[in-house]
Order: C-alpha cells, then sequence, then structure tokens
C-alpha cells in the first residue's frame, strides 16, 4: 500500500528581506472575486539520470536555495494573506514540506490514484478553508523510491491565476537550473484594477455561492489524444465556424454529454449555462506582459435552452466561442473604465442570475492549456505529467479543468459532477468513442 510520509517541514524566506515599502501588498478589485482559496497542481519529475540518494538530497538542498532566491522577486508569495484587500509582505516564508513516497514513480503513473494525489499536496480541497492569516505559498516535495519527484504547490488564488502559477512555477525552475534567463513578475494588475472597499466581493460571493450544489462530487481525468480532437473539429465545422480550437471543441463536447447525462438522470432536458474564465492579458491593448502576476482573468458564460431539437456540437461551439469572443479588448477597457465595477457587478449577476435558477444545471469551465507547464524544467528533465486534484467535499460546483497532454497537442479534462451524473457520464458511449477515461499519463 503506497504511503507518504513527511519528514521534515520548514519556512523558506526571500534571500534578501522586502524593502519596508514593500511590505504590504494590496490586491486588485480582480483578486477579490475568486471563490476558490488555493490554485493547487502537483508536477511529476522522473528520475531520468538515475540519481542515487545523495544526488536526490543534493538536488531538496537546491531546490529550497532557489525558492529562497525566486521568493525575492515574487516577494508578495513569502507573505501571508492579511485579509481580502491586501497581503502581509512579512518574509514569513513559504511552508516547505518533504515527504518520501514508499513505492515508484513509474508504479503510480501506471494507473494514477486520483484521490491519492492530494497526499501529494500541501493543502486540502481548493473550495475548503478560510484565506484570513494564512500562508500565500505552501509547496510539498514528494521522493519516491526511485528518486523521482512530485512536486505539488499550493498558491493563494488571492494572488495568482492559472498563468501566474506557472509563471512563478518557471521562474523556480530557472532558477534552480542556473538558466540565463531570469523571470521577473509584473505586478500591474492593483494598478490596473484598485481595490478600496469590498461590495463588489460580496456581490461575486453571493453569485458563485448560488452555483454551488449539496451532496457527493467524483472526479475524473478525461483524456482526448490529437486524432479525437481532429474528429471533434470536422463535426464541429457547421455553422460557418472556421477553425474552432482544440478548447473551443473540447468544452463543447464535454458540455453535451454532461447534458446528456443529467437528461438521462432527470428524465428530462433541462436549460444549462457554461462559463469559462479567460486571460485578459492578451485582451488589453497594448498587450499586458505574460508574468504579470495576479488574477487577470474574467468570466465567459454561453447559455442552451431546454428545446426538443437534438444538441449539435457545433451550436455549443458556437455559443462557446461567442461567449469567449466577447471578452474582448473593447470589454477590457469597460473594465478599466469609470464603469468598471458597474460592468462587472451586471455581468456576474447576469451568470448568477440564469445559473442559480431551479432546473438550470452550471457547468465551470477554466483552460490552463498552452501555459507552460511542461516547460518548468528544474535542471533534471521536463515533467512527466502535471495534474490537478481530485475535489472531495460535500459543498462543490460542477467544474472541468482543461490541460494540456505532455505531447502539447491533446487535452486532459479533470471533471467533477455529482455522482449519480457521473455515473451516467463514465458510461457514455458517446464520450467513450473520444475520450479515454483516467489512461495512464505516459500514454499520452
Amino acid at each position: 500500500m503506497t504511503k507518504v510520509e513527511i519528514i521534515s517541514s520548514e519556512n523558506i524566506k526571500p534571500s534578501f528581506p522586502t524593502p519596508q515599502h514593500l511590505k504590504t501588498f494590496k490586491l486588485s478589485l480582480l483578486d477579490q472575486l475568486i471563490p476558490a482559496p488555493y490554485a493547487p497542481i502537483v508536477v511529476f519529475y522522473p528520475n531520468t539520470d538515475g540519481a542515487d540518494h545523495s544526488k536526490v538530497e543534493e538536488r531538496l538542498v537546491l531546490l529550497k536555495e532557489s525558492l529562497s532566491e525566486t521568493l525575492t522577486r515574487f516577494y508578495p508569495l513569502a507573505g501571508l494573506i492579511q485579509d481580502d484587500l491586501s497581503i502581509n509582505c512579512n518574509d514569513q516564508g513559504a511552508f516547505f514540506t518533504v515527504a518520501v513516497v514508499n513505492s515508484l514513480l513509474s508504479d503510480f503513473l501506471v494507473n494514477p490514484d486520483l484521490q491519492f494525489i492530494q497526499k501529494f499536496l500541501p493543502c486540502q480541497n481548493s473550495f475548503d478553508g478560510s484565506t484570513r492569516e494564512a500562508r500565500v505559498t505552501s509547496i510539498q516535495v514528494n521522493v519516491f523510491e526511485c528518486g523521482g519527484m512530485a512536486i505539488g504547490l499550493c498558491v493563494s488564488h488571492k494572488i495568482v491565476d492559472g498563468a501566474g502559477l506557472s509563471t512563478f512555477l518557471q521562474a523556480w525552475a530557472a532558477t534552480n537550473s542556473r538558466s540565463d534567463e531570469v523571470i521577473y513578475p509584473d505586478f500591474i494588475a492593483p494598478t490596473i484594477f484598485p481595490a478600496d472597499d469590498l461590495w463588489l466581493r460580496d456581490t461575486s460571493m453571493v453569485v458563485w455561492g448560488s452555483l454551488f450544489k449539496k451532496g457527493k462530487c467524483a472526479t475524473r481525468r478525461l483524456v482526448l489524444g490529437p486524432s479525437a480532437i481532429a474528429s471533434l473539429k470536422a463535426d464541429a465545422s457547421g455553422l460557418n465556424l472556421e477553425n474552432p480550437t482544440r478548447v473551443e471543441v473540447v468544452s463543447a463536447f464535454l458540455w453535451k454529454c454532461a447534458m446528456a447525462a443529467t437528461e438521462k438522470n432527470s428524465g428530462s432536458r433541462r436549460p444549462s449555462l457554461v462559463t469559462h474564465i479567460v486571460n485578459l492579458r492578451k485582451r488589453f491593448s497594448p498587450a499586458l506582459s505574460g508574468n504579470s502576476l495576479g488574477n487577470l482573468i474574467w468570466t465567459a458564460s454561453a447559455k442552451c435552452k431546454a428545446t426538443c431539437e437534438p444538441v449539435r456540437l457545433d451550436s455549443l461551439v458556437s455559443k462557446v466561442r461567442k461567449g469567449i469572443h466577447e471578452i474582448n479588448s473593447d470589454f477590457v477597457k469597460k473594465l478599466r473604465g469609470d464603469k468598471g465595477p458597474a460592468t462587472m457587478c451586471k455581468s456576474l449577476q447576469g451568470i448568477g442570475n440564469f445559473g442559480s435558477k431551479t432546473g438550470v444545471d452550471y457547468y465551470g469551465f477554466t483552460s490552463w492549456c498552452k501555459m507552460g507547464f511542461y516547460d518548468a524544467d528544474f535542471g533534471w528533465g521536463k515533467p512527466a505529467w502535471v495534474s490537478s486534484m481530485a475535489l472531495n467535499c460535500e459543498v462543490f460546483m460542477n467544474l472541468v479543468i482543461l490541460m494540456d497532454t505532455k505531447c502539447g497537442e491533446g487535452i486532459e479534462a479533470w471533471v467533477t459532477l455529482d455522482e449519480p451524473e457521473m455515473r451516467i457520464l463514465e458510461q457514455d458511449p458517446t464520450l467513450l468513442s473520444l475520450a479515454s477515461l483516467d489512461p495512464s499519463p505516459t500514454n499520452y
């Protein structure tokens, strides 16, 4: 039986103290609107060069040293959440834990246990817990018997979105590998979207709270390879859709399958709402740096009414695309304008008013594709697998996290639904004709 044993814990502080004038980091208005406390991820590294025990110990020392250097540049990540308006950059440090795993990494990757992945993380479910006075960053390095490692990161969603988490991971990896590239974050978000009060936060919490469900949830990995995605793109070629993206077609396909599972479970077709998180960085004019930290994201939405007509994939792709394309440079200008908070409030309430209606099903999508997680090389090779985590809580929302496969052309979807609908979904022949259920990540 695989076990994870914690053998050490310590605080890794920045290599240089944070200057006094930077001790309080103000969060942006968009940072306030995130319902989940953490952005968790686990990155698996095989021992490709056959490093022995002493070499692995050297790597652990180097990881701590490079993390200390990296935190000097990413100084808010070494602090504590003060409240919903600021981070106390007191150099408390990142909580750094080392654990040993009594199995081989290769064995674990043959058939990964999604619930067990939580043991590789220093945080619990991403919807649990209070953030006040919490550490911004916690890291757990898990060492397998073979010398392979699984690095679990939990960074506060108060200050990083998926792109920001990738920036931090790649910066740490580059420092550790002594790369010539030194990545500096850009903390511009609070300047663009300043926050002085919490009224919009309160509105956001009410909206997202109305979309949560009570019951037992289940999480499954659904992997669609390049050929499956090509097939979906061909099926979605109607309605004058040009070059649908893999994220668009996979999102629409999973939405279609989820609606079918709900219809089979409830006995009737129901209206549904999909939201998709959109990265705003490239939608600014001029575009923001890819290294901009903060929650520089907004929520696109698409609706599907309950009709007697068959649900067509191309129609759903069109709805997803339309919703995402509405979050454009003009919309960003509105967010930045004098009426920005009112625009945000109207957008959020539009989602909540429809999604919280009785008989309406909600599915929240977020894509971490093309964010470069598989490029994080600490000096001993790129990851064999980058994983999310399975939810295991009694209050949850229907959630789909899209991630790259290692080859960069497929998509790994982490799908969380309530148990009855998941049991139907995982037996759907249409879904299984294109997607593999919980396969080994080494196959993709």
